[in-house]
């Protein structure tokens, strides 16, 4: 099988597992995700089969979209519900206290990953150090959250619900624990769900249970997004059989022989190729007047 299986992630599963399950399901021993979800956490994973796994580190499009709930008044060593407690504290912030910060942790800015994060440091994942009760230094990484709303706020019990949208590597949990440190009473994530990923989004996924039924009636395959869905921020273009044989076989193809010829396209730019038939045959770059391959599949 090659392709991508968009995943609803359950709880307490790790991405792991899913892949795990996923494998037993098809038989497919190489497969891949785009991005990891906590335990905890719940939605969206895709998941690269295949040929697809040649795409993972490639993806033009990395942005994450989520669902997560938080509460006032406390702080945890993980930043989340589930953490050991730091410390509680009396909460009474309004509604428009809180609204009136949230604007600060939107657009480009600066985070710290948390201790307990698959960031590596000196070859070791941070959250192993972290269950040795070993803190290390981290350095802040610089982030992209395009929005970031307030969708729902009890002021009785200082629980609410955040929408972001954001760029890899973004941690939500790190994002409320700012808010709470900025307010004054901390904060803790209490849930969260990824409802997009790479340009798929939740209508697009299926759950462990669906996937089974489907394995069992050996429809599985049937819901595979194309390994070229991966890549539509790109644009395409079709060549001649020809054409599509030289670059099948790894030969770069003349720019002026092509659809791309008096378009000047930009050097760098990347192309999805594909020929009259609608096949896919990879990525194409442009350098100066040819269009090399830049990654086949």
């Amino acid at each position: 099988m090659n392709g991508v299986l968009i995943v609803d992630k359950p709880k307490n599963f790790t991405s792991f597992d899913v892949v795990a399950v996923v494998r037993g399901l098809t038989g497919q021993k190489k497969i891949g995700h785009t991005g990891t979800l906590d335990p905890n956490a719940t939605g969206v994973l895709p998941l690269l089969l295949g040929n697809a796994t040649k795409a993972q580190d490639i993806i033009p499009n990395c942005d994450k979209a989520y669902i997560a709930e938080f509460k006032l008044g406390m702080t945890t060593d993980t930043l989340d519900i589930w953490g050991e407690v730091k410390n509680v504290c009396e909460s009474r912030i309004s509604r428009e206290q809180l609204k009136e910060v949230i604007p600060d942790f939107s657009g480009r800015i600066e985070q710290l990953p948390p201790m307990y994060s698959a960031v590596y440091h000196n070859g070791k994942r941070l959250y192993d150090l972290a269950r040795q009760g070993i803190e290390v230094e981290r350095k802040p990484r610089k982030v992209t959250v395009y929005e970031l709303n307030l969708v729902d706020f009890d002021e009785a019990s200082q629980r609410g619900v955040l929408s972001v949208s954001c760029s890899k590597g973004t941690y939500i949990r790190t994002i409320i624990d700012d808010i709470g440190t900025r307010l004054g009473v901390g904060a803790v994530m209490t849930a969260l769900d990824r409802v997009s990923a790479c340009g798929y989004t939740k209508d697009d996924s299926l759950t462990l249970d669906k996937l089974k039924k489907l394995a069992e009636n050996g429809a599985l395959e049937s819901k595979l997004m194309s390994t070229e869905s991966l890549f539509s921020a790109y644009r395409e273009i079709v060549v001649s059989d020809a054409q599509a044989k030289r670059f099948y076989n790894g030969g770069a193809l003349d720019t002026a022989r092509t659809s791309l010829s008096g378009l000047n396209p930009a050097d760098g730019e990347i192309y999805r190729v594909k020929d009259r038939k609608d096949t896919f045959f990879g990525l194409g770059i442009v350098c100066g007047n040819i269009l090399k391959i830049y990654k086949h599949f």
